[in-house]
């Protein structure tokens, strides 16, 4: 998948790719590498050397004014990938905040035979550089380029030896302090990393463009990770020398080993980003020793904290809101507006379901409510609701010699005085902590809970194990809500229930299976309901709310 939205917000390539077609209209020499399909779309060769050497230069002429040869054996730059590099240095050494008047010094380790990062940096932003190389041909080249660009006062090239870093580099400007370093190091240890042996994972499909590159550029002594420790070593001798140091990385697991480096050295300023473009990522590490410096956090990270959500939306249309105007007015709601009608009925759903919602501060025209759902009480409502009534149905029942002498003695209670000095048997049950369950007795009119203390003792077993819902079923024993207050559950479905004992607040606030915020709002003469991911344990269970919340709606205009 092409990465160019999440190139650098300034790279002039993020939203604006190069236009091939125009391109080799105006330049002949780059006209001959494309390719025209039958559909009219111009293509490059990007596994070709000198297809992507005539893009790196035809970009340059194109967009910055610069004139540059390459060697086809030597590394050729992608300019997209280097903009990126050079604004993040822009990022790292304040150079957007500054006095543009202020002189900036920089230093590119390796600079190449394109001299790419010096020539950028020169032209975009006047920065002077001391670009370092090791090879003869690239040293070469690297002077001509920039001999015929003019920019010999802002750009010094220097011959290093083999292996050298920054340390030999400096020796002849020890006054100096520099604002930054740059280094696009060696990626590969040896000939079969760089071939993709052992090196890249099987899964990710074949790279789409050439590996360019002679053997100083491409490869060193223990690859990419121990040419910048050398950096990173030179850096604890140097110190406040340069104000940033930073080099680019061709492999992400490099970056952890790097910064842990960095922290067992006690390197006190310590930063990160990724470069994307095209079909290619990169990454680039930054350390400091200046405690005044201002350290960018990660655009990476930017990108997923900015990077906006999409809310899970139900719209409510006009005919199903004048419904629910008329079921509200039935009862008795002081609902009038479209939003306020959907807010009741939303709120009214969500306080069946037991999940806690309060109201927030919104904008103009619409509601917002901030829900906290602590259980999952929304879905397969009817399974469950058969699985009750299933354990119901098992309930043990008095035998049948039970309700017999039950009777009898019923008819003998009957029998006494009306001036019995015998205790009201709800009296009784009251003070043991009983609720009077008159509308869950299935007896006679007549009967009395006296029967219900014989079976009390011939059942009190079974009966604890049974849970709130015991109140619903058809039982001749009629003491369910009384043992519904000694072992309470959470209710699977509020709306059903009579009797029910809610969780403490401590439990609440311990744990919470999703929060959202849930903005009830016009879009025309509809209403619309959004809702905002906050935090959670499954963005699943919030989009399983929503639709549940839309079905009752559609129920309630139905029914």
């Amino acid at each position: 998948m092409a990465l160019n939205k999440s190139m650098h917000a300034r790279n002039r390539y993020k939203d604006k790719p190069p236009d091939f077609a125009y391109l080799a209209a105006k330049y002949p020499e780059f006209q001959q590498h494309v390719q025209t399909t039958l559909t009219g779309r111009v293509s490059l060769n990007f596994k070709d050397p000198e297809a992507v050497r005539a893009l790196t230069c035809t970009l340059l002429k194109e967009d910055f004014g610069l004139t540059i040869d390459i060697p086809v054996e030597r590394l050729i730059p992608t300019v997209p990938l280097r903009l990126n590099y050079i604004h993040w240095v822009e990022d790292l050494i304040g150079h957007q905040d500054a006095d543009k008047q202020v002189l900036r010094r920089g230093i590119d380790i390796g600079t190449g035979a394109s001299c790419i990062y010096p020539l950028l940096g020169a032209t975009l932003n006047g920065w002077y550089f001391l670009a370092t190389e090791v090879d003869d041909m690239c040293f070469n080249y690297a002077k001509k380029n920039v001999e015929q660009n003019n920019l010999s006062d802002l750009i010094k090239v220097v011959k290093v030896p083999q292996k050298t870093l920054l340390m030999d580099a400096l020796k002849e400007e020890s006054e100096i302090v520099y604002d930054f370093c740059m280094c696009n190091p060696p990626f590969f240890a040896n000939q079969l990393e760089a071939k993709g042996v052992n090196s890249r994972n099987p899964r990710r499909p074949p790279p789409s463009s050439v590996n360019t590159g002679g053997i100083t550029e491409i490869m060193a002594e223990g690859g990419e990770l121990e040419f910048v420790k050398r950096i990173i070593h030179d850096s604890l001798q140097l110190k406040k020398r340069l104000r940033w140091y930073s080099c680019m990385l061709g492999k992400k697991c490099s970056l952890a080993p790097l910064k842990e480096e960095l922290r067992i050295q006690g390197v006190p300023k310590v930063t990160h980003t990724e470069f994307c473009q095209g079909r290619t990522m990169r990454w680039a590490l930054a350390w400091s020793f200046y405690d005044d410096v201002q350290v960018p956090s990660p655009p990476s990270k930017r990108r997923k904290l900015e990077k906006p959500r999409k809310p899970i939306t139900f719209m409510v249309l006009a005919s199903t809101v004048k419904e629910l105007s008329i079921k509200a007015a039935a009862m008795g709601w002081d609902a009038v507006e479209a939003i306020a009608v959907v807010r009741a009925w939303v709120e009214k759903i969500l306080t069946d379901l037991k999940v806690q919602h309060k109201r927030v501060p919104c904008g103009k025209d619409e509601v917002s409510l901030f829900v906290t759902a602590i259980e999952n009480s929304w879905i397969h409502l009817r399974r469950k609701k058969r699985e009750r009534i299933r354990q119901l149905r098992e309930l043990p029942r008095a035998s049948e010699d039970v309700l017999q002498a039950m009777e009898e003695e019923k008819s003998s209670q009957k029998s006494m005085s009306n001036n019995s000095d015998c205790e009201n048997p709800k009296a009784e049950d009251s003070e043991m902590g009983f609720m009077a369950p008159d509308e869950d007795v299935h007896l006679t009119t007549g009967d009395e809970l006296t029967e219900e203390s014989a079976a009390k003792e011939e059942h009190s077993e079974h009966v604890k194990e049974e849970e709130t819902e015991a109140m619903q079923a058809e039982t001749s024993l009629g003491k369910g809500s009384s043992n519904a207050k000694e072992e309470p559950c959470p209710s699977e479905e509020a709306s059903n229930l009579t009797v029910e004992k809610e969780q403490s607040p401590k439990e609440t606030s311990r744990c919470f299976l999703f929060k959202c915020l849930m903005n009830v709002k016009k879009e025309g003469n509809d209403v619309l309901v959004e809702m905002h991911w906050v935090e959670g344990q499954n963005r699943d269970l919030m989009n399983q709310l929503c639709t549940y919340l839309r079905n009752q709606i559609l129920r309630l205009v139905a029914s």
